[in-house]
């Protein structure tokens, strides 16, 4: 019998975290959720809307088996420890798992792992708490919520235009990569000139005449002022000013996501999958540890236990006068503020220290945060910069130069931030410069650019949209609904995202709105502080949102599918596009009179000779449409692989190799080539 349960939520820091507890603990794992709002009730959301929008929770599908174990491992210990991640989604996981499992009060304890290293676990196994019951409410609610809109929305929007599914945040997300496309659409581009001298150590362009700000529009107005100026160039004033480049704060989730967006090419479901890995622990041979502290988080906080030796560390290995301060950030009202900065565990833990022990994803990571985090505590950078106006007949030129003083936090940030001098030369005040070397070029006005996904995932912070914890999985949701397509690693709006954005406005514009949906995320804050009561945020949204469901079943007007040209081989009527269970089919546009549904033509593509008989490899479709590999002698002969077989065998064991991005493995054995 163990006198000790410790719950967490992912198999993977299970082992680790009961290595550090000893014999007296065992450790096991909830894998994740185990129940969820059930699918029955009003509409299905599985939520009793007249009794107080009480939720009905029933454990998840396959979770059954999981939840009979913790049962046992429960019944077999004096007190459970609930650590379940240290944020809402977390405390709501904590608290399912104790009224599940019926744990009572005094047999457990709520302990939170924001570092898995091991002083850190037994700290937090020393200091446990207890369930937050008002931040378990604003998840609950939170739930209810996209539950609500989820699936009414969803069914709306499928059995209306055949859009997949829409969301409190998701929906809001997408109209905004909707809203810039039409910004793109209607920019009407303007022309400019610009004029530039080109001397042979720097270049000045044209910005004044006689102390106004000039603009030109066409080529006459560039070719006037070539005609007016000549070939001098009159010093007119140098300005030099020292200037601090200041460090950056620590990575908060939605900063790591754009970071590694822009500078490591990772989408923002890699990054925090990567993050997970290095959160929940690392194998470095002497010790399993967790690398970075939790990855979900709005705070730039560091905690003192990292600041002191971070500080020690950059002096003694950089040098005093790279000692930099602690930031504050500006009061943010969006900012939970929960728990610590995104930062390494130990400073000693250089990422080329252990760069043997990580996957080459895993290290980029890990290096891009510990080099940011380093650089937060380090000192401001210092640049000389230089400015040169001259004059030539009343139209000045201005030419700019900087130089590096002092790197400061740039000695250990300059890979992901770089720094060019642009040295520019001696020249005195009244000195006249020379040359013919004059260039006029045509430019026009861009539109606005498409959202990255860290120009959206900023955007999204910055209007107080949805949460850190959030934002990988709505970027994922609204591609995977084919609502985008990426262009140059840019959203473009599909003509069916465009679709679902329009008729949502149509009939919700008050409710599917930045401003909405930003008031919701503080009254759910409100909610997490005891500040406002869940169930009338709830009668709140329903009272504004069912009439108008409502009215939009009855008054959206549905969208007739498209037709192929062709006509009902077996009633005349016209034959249409229509979406299935296994994807797109045509039938006839008078069902259900007439069922008439095309067969879908199939072209034989033969792939290799079948190792087993005298037949073809051919490619095949499953009844649910995915693609797989078998013999046209099918079903004398029942050779069959998923992955794209190759006409070679293995070396190791001659059966036929196959090919799945690029990489080459055996159908049969281990055997793999690089």
């Amino acid at each position: 019998m163990s006198k000790n349960l410790v719950i967490v939520e992912s198999p993977s820091k299970s082992k680790t975290i009961e290595k550090y507890l000893g014999k007296d603990f065992k450790v096991v794992s909830s894998k994740g959720h185990i129940r969820d709002l059930a699918t029955t009730g009003a509409y299905g959301l599985g939520v009793d809307i007249e009794n107080g929008f009480k939720p009905n929770y029933i454990p998840i599908k396959g979770k059954n088996s999981v939840i009979k174990e913790l049962k046992q491992d429960v019944k077999a210990s004096e007190m459970v420890y609930l650590a379940s991640d240290p944020d809402r989604e977390g405390e709501a996981i904590a608290w399912h798992l104790k009224d599940t499992l019926g744990i009572k009060d005094k047999n457990y304890k709520r302990v939170l792992f924001n570092e898995i290293t091991h002083d850190k676990v037994l700290e937090a196994i020393k200091n446990p708490t207890v369930i937050d019951d008002n931040l378990v409410k604003s998840q609950e609610t939170r739930r209810i919520l996209d539950r609500i809109i989820g699936f009414r929305l969803s069914k709306l929007l499928q059995s209306k235009i055949g859009a997949k599914s829409a969301g409190r945040v998701q929906s809001v997300a997408l109209k905004l990569i909707v809203d810039r496309e039409r910004e793109i659409s209607a920019f009407q581009p303007e022309e400019y000139w610009k004029i530039i001298a080109i001397f042979p150590e720097y270049e000045a362009e044209l910005f004044k005449y006689k102390n106004k700000e000039i603009e030109l529009h066409n080529k006459e107005e560039a070719d006037k002022v070539l005609e007016a100026i000549g070939e001098d160039y009159t010093v007119e004033s140098i300005e030099q000013k020292e200037k601090a480049r200041k460090s950056k704060f620590p990575f908060i989730t939605s900063t790591l996501q754009q970071e590694a967006s822009i500078k490591l090419g990772f989408p923002a479901k890699k990054t925090m999958s990567v993050a997970q890995k290095l959160y929940e622990g690392i194998d470095l041979g002497n010790e399993t540890v967790g690398l970075i502290t939790y990855m979900r988080t709005d705070s730039i906080r560091l905690s003192n236990d990292f600041i002191k030796p971070a500080m020690k560390y950059i002096e003694e290995n950089y040098g005093k006068q790279y000692i930099g301060y602690i930031k504050q950030a500006k009061k943010n009202e969006n900012v939970q503020d929960a728990h610590e900065a995104i930062r390494p565990t130990s400073v000693l833990r250089e990422p080329t220290k252990i760069k043997q022990h990580l996957s080459g994803d895993e290290f980029k990571l890990y290096s891009l945060i510990y080099k940011r985090t380093l650089a937060s505590l380090m000192a401001d950078a210092t640049v000389n910069q230089t400015t040169i106006i001259f004059d030539n007949h009343d139209y000045k030129f201005k030419t700019t130069g900087s130089v590096l003083l002092f790197d400061g936090y740039l000695k250990v940030y300059k890979d992901y931030e770089g720094n060019e001098d642009k040295i520019l030369p001696e020249i005195g005040e009244k000195e006249v410069c020379t040359t013919t070397n004059v260039e006029s070029t045509q430019h026009f006005t861009q539109p606005p650019s498409r959202y990255t996904e860290a120009k959206l995932i900023k955007e999204m912070e910055e209007l107080g949209i949805g949460r850190p914890s959030t934002y990988a999985t709505i970027i994922d949701t609204i591609k995977s609904r084919d609502y985008v397509t990426m262009e140059d690693k840019k959203f473009k709006p599909t003509t069916m995202g465009i679709d679902t954005t329009d008729k949502l406005q149509e009939f919700f514009s008050d409710l599917i709105n930045v401003e909405y949906t930003s008031a919701m995320e503080k009254e759910l804050d409100e909610i997490a502080e005891g500040q406002m009561i869940s169930v009338e945020v709830l009668s709140n949204f329903w009272n504004l949102f069912e009439p108008r469901i409502k009215n939009a079943f009855t008054d959206m007007e549905k969208k007739a599918p498209e037709e192929t040209g062709e006509i009902c081989p077996e009633c005349g009527s016209p034959l249409v596009k229509r979406k299935g269970k296994y994807g797109e089919f045509v039938a006839c546009s008078n069902y259900p009179e007439c069922k008439y549904i095309k067969k879908e033509e199939t072209k034989t593509v033969e792939i290799c000779d079948c190792p087993n008989c005298d037949g073809k490899i051919i490619e095949r479709k499953s009844h649910k449409g995915k693609i797989f590999y078998g013999c046209n002698h099918y079903p004398k002969c029942k050779t069959a692989y998923w992955d794209k077989p190759i006409d070679r065998k293995c070396p190791s064991c001659g059966e036929m190799l196959t090919e799945k991005k690029g990489k080459i493995k055996c159908s049969s054995c281990e055997y793999q080539e690089d």
